[in-house]
């Protein structure tokens, strides 16, 4: 009994003791991974070298999407302010006239009746100023009394407001009073284009009756044409006035439209948490027309944060990682977080885990290979 006690001590001091040195042997294992010793040979070759982590300018790129809009001041209405028949008009949607070029013809009986009662007017007021100057200087001698005198002055004055009322209506349909005579009056009116740009929309059709308040046609300046984007809240920091960024249309990705930030909104949308970035295009497209959905690429404020050359970064299984020297031919094999990579160059997030320690920033692959040929062992 006494020797079968001794027996089973015996075997269980014995499993303890395997068991304690396989968990050494999986300490060691693990730090033997993490750790990779290279030869001179191999030093030399792969011109492995380190340096320490530095500060360097970095800018991040965002992509958002807008569409391409009008300011109130460039997109223009036209009406006719009395109404009338439309009789002519050549514009279609799309077309570019100029400034000052007759875009339509109408006509009303209105029109001539209102350039009669002008004339008539006028012709009165020429009667009734040469009364008022005669019955001023019949006052002055005494030889007519101051009512016929005043009578003649009101009838004056009230002439000369009709004149001028009348002049400035024939002024609203485009004729000028200055040059109207009973020799040249028109059942028909000119409408003229009051900018250079091109029609956005034609509302009406020969014949067409329109009322004062009727649009009959849009035209869009495109001096002034913009993009207007959407940056989400936690970008629009990163955005200045000035800054420049690239534009394009689904259609055509490869077609890049140059743009520059003239207007950053300060409201900032409950639902999408978004505000809206004006942009001006520096050379406008005709092809590209208001309403049209766009794409544009915005590099962001540059800012200067930890960083290493991208070749120091190694990608393994999903992860990121990098070399930290220990000696000259041991390194050893830790993870980093990435973020902004430009010219070369990626941010650190996790800087502070590399504080005075050297990386290798070139031949970092071959150190790679060789871990994981030594893992594979």
């Amino acid at each position: 009994m006494k020797s079968n006690i001794l027996i089973i001590a015996a075997t269980l001091l014995f499993i303890g003791c395997n068991s304690k040195k396989d968990e050494n042997n999986a300490a060691e294992k693990t730090i033997s991974e993490k750790e990779v010793v290279i030869t001179k040979e191999q030093l030399k070759n792969a011109a492995i070298t380190s340096e320490l982590m530095s500060e360097k300018e970095l800018s991040a790129t965002i992509n958002v999407n807008g569409v391409i809009d009008v300011p109130p001041q460039n997109l223009v209405s036209i009406s006719m302010p009395l109404g009338g028949y439309l009789k002519n008009t050549k514009l279609l949607p799309g077309m570019f006239v100029k400034k000052n070029e007759v875009i339509a013809v109408m006509e009303d009986q209105q029109y001539i009746q209102l350039q009669q009662e002008y004339l008539t007017a006028k012709s009165k007021l020429f009667f009734a100023e040469k009364e008022y100057e005669r019955q001023r200087d019949l006052n002055e001698e005494k030889a007519s009394s101051d009512k016929v005198y005043q009578m003649a002055d009101a009838e004056y004055k009230s002439l000369k407001i009709t004149v001028n009322a009348l002049g400035e209506k024939l002024k609203l349909i485009h004729i000028n009073p200055a040059t109207l005579s009973e020799k040249n009056i028109s059942k028909s009116v000119n409408i003229y284009s009051p900018i250079d740009g091109f029609v956005s929309k034609v509302n009406v059709n020969i014949g067409k009756y329109v009322n004062p308040a009727d649009i009959l046609f849009e035209l869009i300046n495109p001096d002034d044409i913009h993009l207007n984007l959407k940056v989400f809240e936690k970008d629009i920091n990163g955005l200045f006035i000035g800054q420049k960024l690239y534009a394009y249309t689904n259609s055509q990705p490869n077609n890049k439209h140059a743009c520059e930030i003239i207007l950053i909104s300060k409201d900032i949308s409950s639902d999408e948490h978004s505000a809206e970035v004006h942009c001006h295009f520096e050379k406008y497209d005709k092809t590209l027309l208001p309403g049209m959905y766009m794409n544009a690429t915005v590099e962001l404020k540059s800012a200067s944060l930890p960083s290493l050359p991208s070749d120091a970064i190694v990608s393994f299984e999903g992860k990121d990682y990098v070399f930290v020297k220990k000696n000259e031919l041991t390194y050893s094999m830790e993870k980093v977080e990435t973020g902004i990579s430009e010219n070369g160059f990626t941010q650190i997030v996790n800087s502070k885990d590399f504080e005075g320690k050297e990386i290798a920033t070139k031949g970092a692959y071959t150190l790679l290979m060789v871990s994981k040929n030594k893992s594979e062992e």
